[in-house]
């Protein structure tokens, strides 16, 4: 079978119960109030007035909102967490941090050139430039262009994993040409079936990472325990609506609910936090006759 065809088979059978598209749309919802709190893509303008506090404030220390946002929310799996240090030199190198932002928006700018443009002069931002790619996603997310996953050396596992044919000839390119490369690769092959072309790049993300994961990520099946998925991080609220939508798809399966009783005890959960344990003990008193 060919690497085209697993896919669609796999892209299939993915996420059968939507939980992974609802923490989706959570993950963009809070992306969309980040991107609003800093305009930087709608009013170039506004990177002039960011405030060195929304980086990191000073007198006691503390990661300002713009890149607690990017450390809460992206979980590289299998990257090591940054030290403070790096959030505390943006802010001490502010004017280089504000020119490297108008590249990260600037559209006559290619993705390799925003991974290539000079972030190393911040201390702690260059090396696989992680942190830098982060940005990029989220003020180029809506574009179709960038994915978010943040190592070359995952863009490289997953393209050996879905695409047939493609030229792996990358050793003479930089970090941002190679990354712009296997980027493109993947999205060319997500937007070749019909089933992911209409996916948004962070589901599609979400399945590459659960389904082809890397060697050094922890796997990211629905049924894990850790809150390491790729990128966002999930609350513990999440984890508990996963553990329900898994009961009430074993519901269904059995026939013990139907589709309209599926979206009604959904909604209940979603909208009556103080009703969920009696819910979902009413519910699993169902499942038990059959298990």
């Amino acid at each position: 079978m060919s690497k085209t065809n697993l896919m669609l088979e796999k892209a299939n059978s993915f996420d059968k119960a939507g939980v992974i598209k609802h923490e989706v749309a959570i993950a963009l919802g809070a992306l969309k109030e980040f991107r609003q709190k800093f305009p930087f893509t709608e009013n170039l303008a506004s990177i002039e007035w960011l405030d060195p506090d929304k980086l990191f404030k000073v007198n006691p220390d503390e990661i300002g909102e713009f890149f607690s946002f990017l450390e809460k929310r992206f979980n590289q799996p299998g990257a090591p967490s940054l030290n403070s240090n790096v959030y505390r030199n943006a802010r001490l190198q502010i004017k280089e941090f504000r020119n490297l932002l108008r590249t990260v928006v600037d559209d006559r700018k290619t993705l390799a050139q925003k991974v290539d443009a000079p972030w190393e002069r911040i201390g702690g931002f260059g090396q696989d430039k992680a942190l830098a790619k982060k940005i990029i996603y989220c003020f180029n997310s809506e574009k179709g262009v960038v994915l978010p996953i943040f190592s070359n050396q995952h863009l490289r596992h997953f393209t050996n994993r879905v695409v047939d044919y493609y030229s792996a000839q990358t050793k003479y390119l930089s970090l941002g040409q190679e990354y712009e490369h296997y980027t493109a690769e993947l999205l060319k092959a997500k937007n070749s079936l019909p089933i992911t072309k209409g996916w948004d790049t962070l589901y599609f993300t979400r399945f590459l990472y659960q389904t082809y994961p890397p060697p050094d990520s922890e796997p990211l099946g629905v049924n894990a325990s850790s809150d390491r998925r790729i990128g966002f991080a999930v609350s513990n609220e999440q984890l508990e609506l996963q553990g329900f939508m898994r009961l009430l798809g074993e519901l269904q399966k059995q026939g013990k609910i139907n589709g309209e009783q599926f979206r009604e005890n959904r909604s209940i959960w979603m909208q009556q936090p103080s009703e969920r344990e009696a819910l979902t003990q009413r519910l699993k008193a169902l499942l038990a006759p059959s298990t």
